[in-house]
């Protein structure tokens, strides 16, 4: 008996963040990698936290203080990231 593995070549197209701009009062325009781009407003969440390591993110200077790692968004090290798809669909 001949076992045969059937491969499938089809290739899924991730979304990731291109890259980001800040636009002011805690807003960030997102551009992806598919060309499609969104503003997200960041305020209400921060400001609906009840946790301190999120809070302090209302700090405007350390708000935007974040990089592009690999696609994501990140701040610190990882210590605020948000998922991809949030960001796209502009939920958060």
């Amino acid at each position: 008996m001949r076992i045969v593995e059937e491969c499938n070549d089809l290739q899924v197209d991730l979304i990731s963040v291109k890259s980001a701009k800040y636009i002011g009062d805690f807003a960030i325009r997102f551009f992806f990698n598919d060309g499609f781009n969104r503003l997200v407003d960041f305020k209400p969440f921060l400001e609906a936290s009840l946790h301190p390591s999120i809070k302090k993110y209302l700090d405007e200077p350390k708000f935007i203080q974040f990089d592009i790692v690999d696609g994501n968004l990140n701040w610190n090290d990882y210590d605020l990231i948000f998922p991809i798809d949030n960001l796209y669909e502009g939920k958060l």
